[in-house]
């Protein structure tokens, strides 16, 4: 520590109050100490104080301090003090209590102060009462921690936690003062035992800074960008016409035809940027990014654990020293440990409200976070501005993915409505429907189901055939094809955003350790130094995490056979109600048992579905946790990967089981397969699971994207507030002077929810997409609901983040990190699934085998009969025949099912006959036709269409030639400088000697310009 710096040790231990020590809380007098301590105080509060020198004495009454110095002020000048409101002058927390500097973040924490001890004024500037004289504050407690005790009162048990607590607030504030930084303290709130330290980072800090994170700002240099020309501008004119009425009333938002060149800030080379006005130049979102990375910078490295004699510090004096040498505690670690409460940036300011200043929260709030902006484009720039390129760019991906689906919501309801307008030309459904052809089926359970006619499934044959014709293997195709070109658009406008973000060259740094990652890092070093060996470059490898990963494995496979065992026992719960509604006698329950079943079924699904979502969020973190990931990056990588995983499982597990598993293991009549000896296989509808597939997924989409992503996340969030409104009021004192005071902008925003990143939301999109994509030949109208739900998605993440959100700390990023591979994962095994869609749950392959192979006048005449086998029934097993055979009025000798086997009165009878070889034959090779050709379309899309626009990278090559051409001309001004000022001093060493009785005559050196001062004057 350099000489004249705050120390926060070795200084003189307690004493009784002095006058002077007084008069020093109020900003007279000298603290004690010794000159040192008395000339670091000086400086901090010459830095930081908040009035000027002739206004201080009268900033803060401490009533406490004053008793002591023998004065009592009169009844007059409390109430004169009170008569005007100091907040107004702040703009109610924005700013501090001069009004000049704004607040760029806000630490919270919790202390305890008796309910009686309430001063006039608890705002206390760390420029007034400053960190570095300890003494200072252990005689007098910092206003808002409440006044001492009386001597004739008995002292209270010491917490050593929160004195411990209070110890590190002290230390890590005052190395944030000695980092630049500025501090203000605020205890008066409406919120009892919370106080508030408000940061301020002055110019100086904000360019050291900026040039440390290499932060890109515009420079005074502007160019003209490349416009289309010709036809191209024509069109690009007439489309912003006719898009006037839907674009946000936002400045910039426009296509902009001049661009301000940025450069990394340098504090040597200022002159190049535009510095005409400082207040803005760092705008609130830079501002408090910079504040938060020396926040996560300043590290606290002792521990008190009280001070005094007791058993606290008797028992654990030996770790205690260990920890204060290994021991460091940034911001994370503080949060972690309870240490602060909360660390947040503020709002520009309201949204909404009578005489509400204008601002960019509010501007956002009409032109997006409404919604009846909802047919309006998103002010992307704007939102950058406000909430950073991390949440920009969700938005940005959001909103272009959104408008993917217009396309492919438009050519699924053709494909739709092709399904209505032939569904009287399927002959197939015709011939099922036909009551002359009196096909007679097996019964669909053991003994108490009874012989049916097919007729009777003429409506769910029927329906089939809108999802279930030539035009879905054409949308299957297309929305292969859609997936790859959403991709390609989405790494061009990517790129878009970077050139105009100004992040074409930002690459991430590694980010500071977490909290719990120091702490087991702490933790193995103290085992090494108790068994003497060496702590140098301690880190945690991977026999350290490998019970981590052990449980994590096996976590993750238990969860997974949890899912399986959950859609085993909807299975049971399927046959066993079939079985049970076949016993009614009401001829209309047992003729809609299907639907029945299925619809029930599937709502159980669904309910176990969300269920599982949130616990299986909560363990996918708890799991991540217990890993221990080094940095933030790591830790939300890992997170993502597990959470999906597990979500997808539970998401798409019976999706699958429908799909491809059941009606395929059943069996046949006189040789079934039984689940437990006792509930026999489900099989298909006649028409195939198709159309139960459909139900399946458009209940369990619309109703995860209903309640889930909307319900939940417009109740949960107002139930919160709500609770924590309540608690707040229960726990606040009902003092007069505070509920009249009207509530600052920190403890407004304290209220809020705490950001808790964008891996929810980012979640729910790609289920979805999963759900466009992966099963669409069952359900072409996936696209359109996802549309509309899409629409509404944006604007209730929108609200959320406006109103409901603390503002998050700004991150800089230049993509959508792993999400985009996870993207292109799922767009791959779209492709295979839905050519095993077609191929094995659809009756498509069937039907082109008949036509082509078996018809007799090349029409799908006969097709029916020919996918169906017959059954003896007198080859029941004993015990599985019907019970009343003659419920259809008339004795049942042979009945039909759906397979592909030989007749009874075969050689070989119930075999599998050769017609299933063909058929399976065919789809395999569809299944192999189909995949190698969109993935070869999809790698051509790929190729074809570049990454980065062209005109994009003309203008980054277009900016760095002018970045090339703007150094070469200030090297050339410089010289130029340099050789005129030599020139001039070697024309004054030619000219005639000087005449001493004449001075000002002579040449003075010192009167020359200085070539630096020059230049900086003329650069541009």
């Amino acid at each position: 520590m350099q000489e004249g710096d705050i120390s926060l040790e070795g200084l003189p231990p307690r004493e009784a109050p002095t006058a002077e020590a007084a008069g020093a809380v109020d900003g007279e007098g000298a603290p004690p100490g010794g000159p040192r301590a008395q000339a670091a105080t000086m400086r901090v509060n010459e830095k930081y104080s908040t009035l000027p020198a002739e206004d201080r004495s009268v900033h803060i009454i401490n009533i406490c301090a004053i008793e002591d110095i023998g004065y009592l002020p009169s009844e007059g000048t409390l109430l004169n003090s009170l008569s005007v409101d100091p907040d107004a002058k702040c703009r109610y927390g924005l700013y501090f209590r001069d009004g000049r500097r704004k607040v760029d973040y806000i630490l919270v924490y919790h202390h305890k102060r008796p309910s009686g001890s309430r001063t006039l004024a608890r705002r206390v500037q760390h420029g007034d009462t400053p960190f570095g004289a300890r003494s200072l504050k252990q005689d007098h407690p910092l206003p808002g921690k409440g006044a001492p005790l009386d001597a004739g009162s008995a002292e209270p048990p010491m917490d050593y936690h929160e004195d411990d607590k209070r110890f590190r607030r002290e230390e890590y504030e005052g190395n944030l003062l000695e980092a630049g930084l500025e501090l203000e303290r605020d205890e008066d709130t409406k919120i009892h035992g919370v106080g508030f330290v408000k940061i301020h980072a002055p110019w100086n800090v904000l360019c050291r800074e900026a040039e440390f994170l290499k932060l890109k700002m515009p420079t005074k240099k502007m160019y003209h960008i490349n416009e289309t020309r010709g036809l191209l501008k024509k069109i690009s004119s007439v489309l912003q016409k006719i898009t006037e009425p839907i674009q946000p009333k936002v400045a910039g938002h426009r296509p902009q035809t001049m661009k301000i060149l940025s450069y990394p800030f340098s504090r040597e080379k200022q002159h190049l940027f535009d510095l005409s006005d400082k207040d803005s130049f760092f705008d609130s979102k830079t501002r408090s990014t910079i504040v938060y990375e020396i926040l996560k910078r300043t590290t606290c490295t002792k521990a008190k654990y009280s001070m005094g004699q007791g058993e606290g510090r008797k028992k654990d004096s030996a770790l205690l020293s260990k920890r204060r040498k290994c021991g460091k505690y940034g911001i994370t670690s503080l949060l972690a440990n309870g240490v602060y409460a909360a660390a947040y940036p503020l709002h520009d300011g309201d949204y909404e409200g009578e005489n509400v200043e204008f601002n960019d929260r509010k501007l956002l709030y009409e032109e997006w976070a409404r919604y009846g902006v909802f047919y309006k484009y998103q002010p992307i720039d704007l939102v950058r501005k406000y909430f950073g390129e991390k949440i920009g760019l969700y938005f940005a991906w959001l909103g272009v993915y959104t408008q993917m689906l217009i396309p492919a919501s438009v050519v699924g309801i053709i494909v739709f409505l092709y399904g209505c307008a032939t569904m009287d030309e399927n002959i197939p459904s015709m011939e099922m429907c036909d009551q002359r052809y009196n096909i007679t089926m097996c019964p669909l359970c053991d003994k108490t189901c009874s012989y049916w006619k097919m007729s009777s499934a003429c409506a769910t044959a029927r329906a089939s055939h809108l999802f279930d014709n030539p035009a879905t293997v054409f949308f299957s195709v297309f929305m292969a094809l859609w997936a790859a070109t959403f991709m390609e658009h989405w790494k061009r406008k990517q790129m878009r955003l970077n050139y105009r973000w100004d992040l074409t060259g930002f690459e991430e740094e590694e980010d500071h350790p977490r909290a719990e990652y120091e702490a087991r890092v702490l933790e193995k070093s103290l085992k090494k130094e108790s068994k003497n060996k060496e702590t140098d470059k301690v880190k945690l490898t991977w026999r350290d995490r490998f019970p981590a990963y052990l449980t994590n494995m096996v976590s993750i496979i238990f969860m997974i056979a949890v899912t399986f065992a959950i859609v085993l026992g909807v299975i049971i719960y399927r046959i066993s109600t079939a079985a049970a509604l076949a016993m009614n006698s009401s001829p209309s329950v047992r003729s809609n048992i299907r639907v029945t079943v299925t619809a029930t079924a599937v709502i159980i699904n669904l309910v176990v579905i969300i269920l599982l979502d949130e616990v299986y969020g909560c363990i996918a973190r708890w799991l991540t946790k217990i890993e221990v990931p080094k940095t933030e990056k790591s830790f939300e990588e890992r997170l993502i990967f597990k959470a999906f995983l597990l979500k997808f499982v539970n998401s798409y597990t019976p999706i699958f089981y429908v799909a491809f598993f059941k009606g395929r293991f059943v069996g046949r009549p006189g040789d079934y397969v039984y689940i437990f000896r006792s509930f026999r296989m489900e099989e298909c509808a006649p028409g195939g699971c198709l159309m139960e597939l459909c139900i399946q997924l458009s209940i369990i989409m619309l109703g995860k994207q209903l309640i889930q992503n909307n319900l939940f996340e417009i109740g949960i969030p107002k139930m919160k507030k709500f609770i924590r409104y309540l608690r707040l009021k229960r726990q606040s004192p009902t003092h007069h002077e505070e509920s009249v005071k009207r509530r600052q902008r920190y403890e407004v925003d304290y209220n809020l929810e705490p950001f808790a990143g964008l891996t929810p939301e980012y979640m729910e999109m790609i289920i979805q997409f999963g759900f466009v994509t992966l099963f669409v030949a069952s359900f072409p109208l996936a696209p359109l609901f996802a549309l509309l739900n899409n629409i509404i998605e944006i604007r209730l993440d929108a609200k959320k983040f406006v109103t409901e959100l603390r503002r998050p700390v700004a991150v800089r990023a230049k993509d959508i990190g792993i999400w985009y591979n996870i993207l292109r994962g799922i767009g791959k095994l779209a492709v295979i699934i839905n050519a095993f869609v077609i191929s094995f749950t659809s009756d498509f392959i069937p039907r082109l085998v008949y036509l082509y192979l078996y018809s007799k006048d090349g029409t799908m005449h006969g097709f029916v009969n020919h996918t169906l086998s017959s059954f003896n029934v007198s080859d029941f097993q004993d015990g599985t025949a019907p019970n009343d055979p003659l419920d259809l009025g008339y004795e049942v000798r042979i009945c039909r099912y759906k397979d592909y086997r030989e007749p009874p009165w075969s050689e070989n009878k119930y075999d599998i006959s050769k017609d299933f070889w063909a058929v399976l034959a065919a789809r395999l090779a569809f299944v192999i036709v189909f995949q190698n050709l969109v993935m070869f379309m999809s790698d051509f899309v790929d190729w074809v269409i570049p990454d980065i626009p062209k005109d994009i990278s003309q203008q980054i090559h277009k900016e760095k030639v002018l970045m090339v051409e703007l150094f070469m001309r200030e090297e050339q001004d410089k010289q130029q400088l340099l050789d005129t000022w030599r020139m001039e001093k070697e024309r004054q060493k030619d000219e005639a000697p000087c005449n001493h009785h004449n001075p000002t005559a002579c040449p003075d050196s010192l009167g020359s310009p200085a070539p630096s001062q020059a230049y900086h004057g003329g650069v541009l």
